[in-house]
């Protein structure tokens, strides 16, 4: 008799294969058989008319505190995701020096938007050595499964102190003494060592992170620890990943390669299109691919959609920036009162006024641009259509772009959301986005869950790579099968994780049960749920039958069970 049974349901397992008609059963917590009219059960999933897939393998987030005290780790818990990669981008929060806490929550603060308020008050801090973090996240019971890396940001610091906080060049001795911290670190059971080289990558003073301008004997002299082990993934955040340096790239790419061939392990590295060069992306997965044929693994990261920033009255919005805004105490308000105050038509007519005045301010028009912001919506469109552009919207009624997005943002009681592409956007669509996600070298990522609290909410990106690359979009696609797969098999299986992402036997028994027909993101909301009452945004699915972790359901329609089988992670397997 197996445990678990889901019974009737289309099965697309991970291997990038065909659907199927299948039950597939679950003992002891792994995968006992995959077929029709298996025997009896002590509980069965009725999976008629929905289709059923492996657990999401979510390999970049940013959980690093959040998962010292959330069991449940939203929003990412709410698609699909059963198992979470993360220490991604150099910030992580051991080793660390007790006096040097505050310091590593304002790297990660700066870096990725996660209130310092809510860690200060969150994390416990019962661990110095990166093991004893390890020990600290296995106390947790936890829906989902947590894996993590050694981020050097937290290495760096703790053995150069203020040295490698300013980032001053590391002695042979310093690479030394790093190179044991990393491999002490994933002796004990990290997936690899990961950092971040962009420059838009700062603390909360400003300052960019640990590691930024590490030389080429540093990153060799860490990565050579990875070569020593064999295992572990080399992760990092590129110079010029977001445009801020176009010839640094293509210099990444070269090292990357070097590193890759030297320690025989993967080096997977943030890969987007950015506004500056549209085209730079193909070049570099032409780079990539030449490097793969010559023996270096270095696989591109990409993420499946716009990454953008949410504008609203709860997140951040261009009002911000003019003098009423200030003069008028508007931003001291509370969230209703603001929303009348501002439909005040006289107060309104004065933001249209000044905001128009912001022409010229390189912030305002460079991240909240009228002509390449869109109306979100519910439910929310990542490929918006011209329509759905602010400027053309005014344009077509005959009034300010100002007055628009004012407007636009008051709307719904002034939870409307407007989108702002900031990378894979470019061409006004998501074609650039489909070529790298297609690309046999890269690999699916970039989602930030945790990070990014009051920016955006990209956790959610699973659930757009099923519904809307393989079923909704108007142009080129994916299969059901590719998209299960660019977030299954293929992800466990860069960081080693080969006990799952596939409905096989033998494998870990997570799964997803999905009515495919109504899947459906929701629009972000507005979320006072971090400790010390601090907000974020988070975003919830429609869709979600019931998802299953190591043969227990952990979720039903969208609804949490009492179970808690998630565990940490020890290295791969």
């Amino acid at each position: 008799m197996f445990d678990l049974v889901i019974s009737g349901g289309t099965v697309i397992d991970g291997t990038g294969a065909e659907p199927v008609q299948a039950d597939v059963g679950i003992t002891d917590g792994s995968i006992a058989e995959v077929g029709q009219g298996l025997g009896p059960a002590r509980r069965v999933v009725d999976a008629t008319g929905a289709v059923v897939t492996p657990g999401f393998v979510d390999i970049h987030t940013h959980y690093d505190g959040q998962a010292t005290w959330d069991p449940f780790l939203s929003p990412s818990c709410w698609h699909g995701v059963t198992t979470v990669v993360m220490g991604n981008c150099g910030v992580g929060f051991a080793p660390v020096q007790p006096d040097r806490h505050e310091w590593l929550i304002g790297l990660m603060e700066g870096v990725e938007d996660i209130p310092g308020a809510a860690l200060s008050v969150g994390i416990d801090w019962s661990w110095e050595s990166f093991p004893e973090f390890l020990d600290a996240l296995e106390r947790t019971p936890r829906v989902l499964d947590i894996a993590t890396q050694v981020p050097h940001g937290a290495v760096r610091a703790y053995v150069m102190g203020e040295r490698g906080a300013a980032n001053e060049p590391a002695t042979p001795e310093d690479i030394e003494a790093m190179a044991q911290l990393v491999r002490e670190g994933i002796e004990a059971g990290a997936l690899g060592f990961s950092t971040s080289r962009t420059l838009a990558h700062r603390a909360i003073d400003g300052e960019p992170v640990p590691g930024t301008f590490a030389a080429e004997d540093e990153l060799f002299g860490i990565g050579a620890v990875l070569g020593d082990l064999g295992t572990g993934v080399f992760e990092l955040a590129p110079a010029g990943a977001l445009g801020e340096d176009l010839a640094a790239p293509e210099k990444e790419v070269d090292w990357m390669v070097r590193l890759s061939k030297t320690i025989g392990r993967p080096v997977s590295f943030a890969l987007t299109q950015n506004n500056a060069d549209p085209v730079q992306w193909r070049h570099l997965l032409d780079l990539v691919a030449t490097a793969r044929e010559g023996g270096a693994d270095v696989r591109p990261q990409v993420h499946g959609r716009t990454v953008s920033l949410l504008l609203g009255l709860r997140t951040f919005h261009p009002e911000q920036f003019t003098p009423a805004w200030g003069e008028l105490g508007i931003g001291l308000m509370d969230h209703d009162e603001q929303v009348a105050t501002m439909s005040d038509p006289a107060v309104r007519e004065r933001l249209i006024t000044e905001l128009a005045d912001l022409e010229g301010d390189e912030v305002v028009m460079g991240f909240m641009n009228p002509a390449r912001t869109y109306m979100l919506g519910d439910p929310p469109q990542y490929e918006p259509t011209p329509d759905r552009c602010i400027a053309t919207m005014a344009e077509a009624a005959g009034v300010s772009k100002w007055e628009v997005l004012v407007d636009a943002l008051l709307a719904d009681d002034g939870n409307e959301l407007l989108n702002s592409p900031v990378l894979n956007f470019s061409d006004g669509n998501l074609d650039a986005v489909h070529e790298m996600l297609t690309d046999p070298g890269a690999v699916f990522g970039l989602g930030d869950g945790g990070a990014h609290a009051g920016q955006t909410c990209d956790a959610s990106t699973t659930t757009f790579l099923i519904s809307h690359w393989a079923r909704d979009r108007q142009g080129p696609k994916l299969t059901l099968a590719e998209a299960v797969h660019k977030m299954t098999g293929a992800t466990a299986a860069l960081y080693g994780l080969g006990d799952r992402g596939t409905l096989e036997v033998g494998k870990v028994g997570d799964v997803n049960v999905i009515d495919l027909e109504n899947l459906q993101l929701r629009r972000p909301e507005w979320a006072t749920d971090l400790p010390g009452g601090a907000g974020r945004l988070v975003q919830r699915a429609d869709g979600y039958l019931a998802t299953i972790k190591s043969g227990e359901v952990v979720a039903e329609n969208g609804e949490f069970t009492d179970a808690r089988p998630g565990r940490l992670l020890r290295g791969a397997r």
